[in-house]
Formats: C-alpha cells, structure tokens, sequence
C-alpha cells in the first residue's frame, strides 16, 4: 500500500490519512537543543543493529502483518479506499510487546528491554506485509486479468488477455518484483536522508509516534489507547458477527438497508452499517469524505439517471445493465477519464516539485562548500549530530545493493515470460532501465509532497507496454503485467525511504530497517495471495457488479488496458466527449486548488475522490460522512481527547470488522449459510408477495 498518499493508497491505492503534516521549520524547531528528543533518551542504550532484530518483534509482526493483510484485502475488494493503518500498527505492536516483556520481567526470565528501535522494526515489518496486498494488484491490475472480470468486458477477453488466478504463480510473480524496488534506492538513502534532509511528513509523523510511546507520559497514554482500540474492536466483531445472521441471500442484510428510502436505495444512496467505512471516514481527511459525497451526488444523483434516459438513443436497450457499451460505460470510462486527469496533473506537479526541489538542492550544496570553505558552516543541532552519527555508522553496501538489483532483474526477466506468455523479456528490460530513475522520482516527491504515485507509474507502463504489444498479441495481459511491475518497484522504493526516515528519527539502524523491510516483503508475498485466495474460494461472486467483493478497480484497470491497446471504438455513443469534459475538468479543479492556496483549497472537491463513487454508488460514503461526522462533533464537545482517541476508536472500527472475514470466508468454504433473510419491499410488491403466499 503507497502507505504515503494524499488520498490513501486508498482509491486505487492512491492513501487517505489524517497524518501530522510537518514543515522543514517545524522539525528544526523541534530540534534546536531546548526541546530535543534525543537527550530525553541520553541515559538509554542504543542496541546494535542485529539486537533490534528480535524473535519476538517477528513473531509479533507475522500475526499482525496477517491481521493487516486480511484488512486491506477486503477494503482493496469492496471499495479500493485504504487508509493510513500506521496508528493502529505502531499501538498494537506496542502493546504486544510490551505485554511480553512485563511478563517475562514479572518471571525474571527478561533478557532485553523493549526499546523504540524495535518497536521501528515491527512497524516497518508490519506495513511492508500488509502492503504488498495493495501494491500486489489483487484489487486492480492483477485481479483485472481474471476471466471473471473480462466477461464483463466485450473486447479483448480471448485466452491470450485472460489469466486466471493461481496461488503458485501469483506468489512466485510477487517474489520476483517485490524486492527490486528496495535495492533500487538503497545507494541514495544518505542523499535523500541526510545531504537533501527531505521531510517525509508520514515516516516523520510514525517517528514521532514511536518515540512518544517510550517516554512515561506517552506509555500511559498508549495504554489508554490501546484499550480504547481493543473495546471498538471487540464491538465491530461482535457487530459484524450479528449482522451476518441476516444475510441468507445477497441482497439481504443491514448492508442492504434502503435509510434514505427504495427509490434512494436504487440509486445506491443509504447507510449500510458498516464498522469499516465509518472508522475510515474518521481517518480520513473532512475534504475527502465531501468530495466523495459530491462525486456520488453529481453521478448516481444526476448523471446516471439522464443518460438512463436515453437509453434507445444514445446505447442499445436490449443490452444487459452490466454492459460496457451500455450504462455501465459511462459508469466505468467516465470514472477512468477523471483518475488519468487527476493522475496526469500530479504527476507533472509533483515531477516538476522534484525537479526544483533537487535543483534547489544543489544550488544549496555549492553555497554550504563555500561557506565552509570560510568555516561559517552553521552547527548541527544535537539532536542532528546523533542521528547522523548512528544512521551513517551501519552502512549497507553499494555493490550488494547494485549486484542485487541486476540478479533479481535477470531472474525476472527470464521468470516472467513464463508467467505471462505475452510479456516478452525485452519489455521487461526497458522496465527495468527505467525503474531506478522512476523509483527515484517517486521516494523523492513523496519527501516533498507526501504524495506516492505508485499506482500513476504502473498506468503508464500499461499504456506504453499495451500498446507496444498490441490487441492481437495479449496486449491487455502484458499491460497489466507490466503495471504490476512498475508499481512493486516504485512503490516499495517509496515506502523504503519513508522507513529510512523513521529509523533515522529513533535512531534504527539503516540496516535493520532494511532487513526488516526485506523480511516483511517476503511475509506480505505469501501471505496476502493466501488470503486473496481464501476470499476467491470463499465467495464465488468476487468481482461481479452488484456482489458484496465487487472489486470495482480491477474492472477500471482492465478498461484502461483496452483503451491503451484499441483505443476509443470501445466507447458508447457521446461517451468519448463526456470523458474528455470529465478529463479536463480534473486538471482544471487540480489547478484551482494550487492557484487559490491551502487557506480556499479545502473547499474545493478532490477530483480522484470525486471519482471513486462514479462506479461504486454512494453507500460507503454516507458511512465515511458519518465517521467525519462523529470525529466533527467530538472534536466541538473535546478536541484533545478526539485528537488523542480519535484514530484508536476508528482503528478498532476497521481491525473488527476487517477480521471478521476470516470466519466469514472459513464460514463460507464450509457451506454454512446465515438463517434468516432481512429484506425490505415497497407496500406494493410485500401486497403481492402476502397475496401469493396466501395462495
């Protein structure tokens, strides 16, 4: 998961978080030696690098990596909208930890204390787990080769475009793509870290956490939070647990309740009583919940309804509703046209951040060689020197990192083939001459902006690969093969640095950062296809419109590799020039944005978030605004305990109902169907129905 995204690696991986945005003034304030965080540790022991790599801290990381997983999996799945989980991973990790070691202290058998650098490992560890279940593509490019989603499009679903999921080649591709990013960007991690000193506001904002669960006052209040998390857990189970009683056929249940009314509830307007999405409506920021909101009012509210309106005229009316040159494809191209608007303006907005910025950078660098060439260089703070003492005392290599990258790109190149027959070796190649660089791009604008465009590279690559390979030479499965790789590569290169960042504010050592990176890489590539498998097996209408697991991206990534490969004779009549209305709409909103300031731009919609209910309905985000709605008011009645609370209670939302598809699926496989079917009729119908059951 691009755990570093304005909107939440969260859209198609795009991330939403609430995270502490923090300026380059702000951390050197907070560095200059009055307030410095690193003597209020000056009495404890900084552990070697292999004695912060613990039994335990794995241990701890596999169970929560798992639990993680299972949650992103079902949020990749229903909506694609995955919010920052770093809260709830630093405070569980925290917790666990802490429990085992008080335990063994009671015992006397405690062998080493609990320090910030390990819990650093766990969190790391944890996040790399859980975010191959996003970057893996097993909501979008990855699940959009399937034949359950080409069915739904008429174009390019011959045997050479299709590939069905499988957990042996699905583990084996994740194995071969998923560490080349992290060996990418090791040679740079002292420019990035220590020459550029980029911000990193995520990996700045989880640092500050982590050191603040290790000073007294910060351990009670840890606790609190845990338990606070621990009983909105138990309640979201429970509540889950009970909703599942209701639920016999597919349009049963509480998440089929028509709040607003039937003609609403048509028109996918009601609250479904969700846990999860109202935990990620606290989560997420108040702009993202109303320019969801906005995007479902503007489509399923207007749009939708007038183009129903001529039906006969502008599409075919003996056309099934799931049709891509019916309804439907307004529904999905209309969202698509507004994603690579959006996409598009980013990625020159934030390329260009790069360019400056390292421009800026250098200029920086020859004014500080003639400034110490005069010994006028300013002193570092102390909080400064030691940080870079330690996280430059363990390096890593350059000629592991660099012969790393050539072997694993030669084994992928000659794996990969194999895996995807039209994918040939030299598009792979190319990928990977091009891949550092992008790599590069993305870890440096993500320390700039806080902006991971993971998910905006491996769109490119389906684009120039599909179209490369072409229609009649599977060149929708090489697309979204080649998107599976970019966004592995770029992806994890991102999240290394954020790591990078964060070990370097609690003084982690670089390589255990690293090898806690690697180790959680290799859990998330076994673990998130066996629980992506388990949702496969459990629910035979995963990815069909309508169905609970709808996996709504990966049917919008399928598309876009068929744009890319046929162009634009796979849209209905008048739809081309509705997504081009819709395209430049999402660049001009994106650039008012940044033409107004921050002070007026957070009241104007996000384009992407608009985006997201255009096919999806507005179900979950009447669920989100409820969330933002609950934060809102607790936040009036008290704010410090909402600031304080606030993620544990929406953390503990998502964790419980997230786990409970495990027994769900397990309950599933097993054949065991729920006992009773809540169902609501207009008075007409429930007339029929009482008429003929009198009978």
């Amino acid at each position: 998961m691009d755990r570093s995204s304005s909107i939440t690696k969260k859209t198609d991986g795009d991330e939403n978080e609430r995270h502490i945005v923090i300026t380059a003034e702000q951390e050197e304030a907070n560095n200059n030696d009055a307030g410095s965080i690193e003597k209020t540790f000056e009495g404890t022991e900084v552990p070697p690098w292999q004695k912060q790599l613990t039994v335990r801290a794995f241990v701890v990381s596999f169970v929560l990596g798992i639990l993680f997983t299972f949650i992103v999996m079902k949020l990749n799945l229903t909506t694609g909208i995955i919010p920052s989980l770093n809260v709830s991973a630093g405070l569980l990790g925290f917790f666990f930890i802490k429990t085992w070691t008080k335990f063994l202290e009671k015992s006397g058998l405690l062998k080493q204390p609990f320090t910030r650098q390990e819990n650093t490992v766990i969190q790391t560890c944890v996040v790399a787990t859980s975010g191959i279940a996003f970057s893996g593509g097993f909501g979008s490019y990855l699940f959009g080769m399937s034949e359950v989603i080409a069915k739904q499009s008429t174009e390019a679903n011959d045997s050479q475009n299709v590939k069905n999921p499988s957990l042996s080649w699905m583990i084996g591709f994740l194995f071969v793509v998923s560490f080349l990013g992290l060996f990418s960007v090791v040679p740079l991690r002292k420019i990035m870290i220590i020459d550029f000193k980029l911000i990193y506001p995520s990996g700045t904002a989880t640092a500050h956490l982590i050191n603040s669960f290790h000073t007294p006052q910060g351990a009670k209040l840890a606790k609190k939070q845990v338990r606070t998390l621990g009983k909105f857990f138990s309640f979201s189970f429970v509540w889950a647990f009970f909703q599942w009683f209701f639920t016999a056929t597919e349009s049963c249940g509480f998440n089929n309740f028509p709040t607003f009314g039937l003609k609403a509830y048509d028109n996918r307007f009601y609250f479904d009583f969700s846990a999860t999405y109202v935990g990620v409506g606290m989560i997420c920021p108040y702009l993202i919940n109303v320019s969801l909101l906005i995007g479902s009012v503007l489509s399923w509210g207007i749009m939708w309804p007038l183009i129903k309106e001529r039906k006969g005229d502008w599409y075919s009316s003996e056309l099934k509703s799931d049709s891509l040159h019916g309804l439907q494809g307004y529904k999905v191209f209309i969202a698509i046209a507004m994603i690579l608007g959006d996409g598009l303006y980013n990625f020159v907005k934030v390329l260009a951040h790069t360019l400056y910025g390292l421009y800026n950078q250098f200029q920086e660098k020859n004014k500080r060689l003639d400034l110490s060439q005069s010994c006028n260089t300013p002193a570092l703070s102390y909080d400064d020197q030691k940080r870079t003492q330690l996280f430059l005392k363990d390096q890593i290599p350059t000629w592991i990192a660099v012969s790393s990258y050539i072997a694993i790109a030669v084994i992928s190149s000659a794996t990969l083939p194999h895996i995807f027959r039209p994918l040939k070796w030299y598009y792979i190649i190319v990928i990977y001459i091009f891949a550092p660089a992008l790599a590069f791009c993305n870890a440096y604008g993500c320390g700039l902006t806080d902006w991971s465009l993971a998910s905006t590279y491996g769109k490119l690559a389906i684009f120039v690969i599909g179209a490369w390979a072409g229609g009649s030479h599977g060149g929708v499965l090489a697309g979204l093969a080649a998107c599976g790789v970019m966004m592995n590569i770029v992806s994890t290169a991102s999240d290394l640095t954020q790591d990078f960042k964060t070990g370097y504010m609690t003084l982690a050592s670089p390589r255990s950062m690293f090898v806690s990176q690697i180790i959680g890489t290799a859990m998330g590539c076994v673990i998130s296809p066996c629980v992506f498998w388990l949702f496969y097996k459990a629910f035979p209408d995963i990815g069909l419109s309508g169905s609970q697991y709808k996996a709504p991206y990966a049917l919008v990534y399928r598309n876009m590799a068929i744009l890319g490969v046929e162009g634009f004779s796979a849209l209905p009549d008048h739809c081309l020039t509705l997504c081009y209305v819709f395209f430049i709409a999402a660049v001009v909103i994106n650039g008012v944005r940044d033409a107004v300031g921050l002070k007026w731009a957070r009241f104007i919609p996000l384009p992407m978030a608009m985006a997201i209910p255009f096919y999806l309905g507005g179900y979950f985000t009447i669920d989100m605004c409820v969330g933002s709605l609950i934060l809102f008011v607790w936040e009036k009645i008290d704010k410090a305990k909402a600031d304080a609370f606030g993620p544990a209670v929406a953390s503990g939302l998502i964790c419980g109902d997230g786990i409970w598809a495990l027994p769900n699926s397990v309950l599933a496989l097993a054949g065991v169907q729920a006992p009773i079917c809540m169902k609501f009729l207009s008075r007409k119908d429930n007339a029929r129905v009482d008429a003929f059951l009198g009978s």
